[in-house]
């Protein structure tokens, strides 16, 4: 996988160029803007350039997903690795990736975008258990059992995707809500989920 986080473009890493561009076009204009037409004229290189290192759309795709869910695991790994405490750690996990997505504007809607589902994408799929893995081991830890711990790790990425869609869509700037704040809001949430799957295991 190419790691272009702060990287700078040098002649013959058109690939590495290719992603970093990627995935600055999709945190200007979402998933929907992405196209390798458009990725080839920021980069400055004819329209079938791209095709030379990444033979789909999908491929080039799959790649910027790679990074995305590594960069994401780095971010949610440094924000737990903060606290002691399992309940603290997996609330600034759902914060950390709330931020993210409100920066990058990418998160499990390019992870899982339509077409990367294919055995063909190893090291997405290795970022993808990589990034779930820091959610899910420290929700086995929190939760009673391993069936309530997989509900728990869904219930923390719909609702961390949820609050930072909601600040991308113009729903809390509405409110005038700073992205500070809705990562708090995120954070507090996933710690009302896991007080609410703790009494729901006490209770089978």
């Amino acid at each position: 996988m190419i790691q272009v986080m702060g990287g700078k473009y040098h002649h013959g890493d058109l690939r590495g160029e290719l992603v970093r561009v990627s995935l600055d076009l999709i945190a200007e204009q979402g998933l929907a803007g992405f196209s390798v037409a458009e990725v080839a004229r920021r980069a400055k290189v004819s329209p079938g350039a791209p095709y030379r290192h990444f033979p789909t759309r999908e491929s080039l795709l799959a790649e910027v997903a790679a990074n995305i869910a590594c960069q994401l695991a780095e971010r949610v790994a440094s924000a737990a690795g903060e606290h002691e405490d399992p309940v603290d750690a997996l609330a600034a996990a759902a914060g950390a990736y709330t931020r993210y997505l409100i920066e990058r504007r990418a998160g499990m809607n390019v992870i899982y975008a339509e077409g990367l589902h294919g055995p063909e994408h190893v090291t997405l799929h290795e970022q993808t258990r990589r990034l779930t893995d820091e959610f899910l081991l420290r929700c086995l830890v929190v939760a009673p059992d391993p069936a309530t711990a997989l509900e728990l790790m869904e219930q923390l990425f719909t609702q961390a995707h949820g609050y930072g869609t909601f600040q991308l869509d113009g729903v809390f700037v509405k409110h005038g809500y700073p992205v500070d704040l809705v990562v708090k809001k995120s954070s507090e949430a996933a710690r009302v989920a896991i007080a609410g799957r703790r009494i729901v295991g006490d209770h089978r």
